[in-house]
């Protein structure tokens, strides 16, 4: 593959990755709040969030994997994964090990859910906000788009996405009840139509 080619598939999967996390971090910060999201049901919003974090790790892995064997960057293994030590631009690839790093920390977890437990999974899982502004920041700082229309683009629509359902499930914006969270079936109790007569 030509190093062209290697800076362009760098390039578009850093920003399809970016793109990815944030429809997570949105969904996320959008279902927290107890109420529908965007009229959907929370099965829907949960596969949607799932698959949107799966492919969000594909095009990480990408990005780092062509970044590696870019000639231009000169990037070694030590400097994907130690924030704060590339010979290129370090603070702000320092910024995407960083991202990187939380981003391996959450879906190890993920995968190990059921042997650590839900309260150490959800611990590292908060995680996911932290991540999504340094990546952007990331971003902003190494890659060689951010002064063109297009990704200047994307990031305002990542930023304005992210602020608008967080904006929107606000305790003091909201207009509509939480929905209850269901109940199992073998609690719910079958309303009878009319009263029974009475001998």
């Amino acid at each position: 593959m030509s190093t062209d080619a290697l800076w362009y598939l760098a390039r578009g999967s850093g920003a399809v990755s970016l793109m990815m996390l944030t429809v997570v971090v949105a969904l996320g910060i959008g279902t927290r709040s107890g109420r529908t999201f965007l009229g959907l049901p929370r099965l829907v919003v949960a596969s949607v969030h799932r698959s949107a974090a799966l492919l969000s790790v594909v095009f990480l892995v990408v990005h780092v994997t062509a970044l590696s064997f870019d000639p231009y960057a000169q990037l070694k293994l030590v400097d994907l994964v130690l924030p704060f030590t590339s010979a290129y631009r370090p603070f702000w690839v320092g910024l995407g090990a960083v991202a990187l790093d939380l981003m391996i920390a959450i879906t190890v977890t993920s995968l190990l859910r059921e042997r650590i437990g839900h309260r150490a999974w959800r611990a590292v899982h908060w995680f996911a906000y932290a991540m999504w502004p340094v990546a952007l920041v990331h971003g902003f700082g190494s890659g060689t788009d951010r002064s063109q229309v297009w990704m200047l683009a994307i990031d305002a629509v990542c930023v304005l996405a992210v602020v608008a359902v967080g904006l929107s499930t606000h305790p003091a914006l909201r207009d509509q009840p939480p929905v209850p969270p269901a109940r199992p079936a073998l609690l719910q109790v079958p309303v009878l139509a009319g009263r029974r007569r009475e001998s």
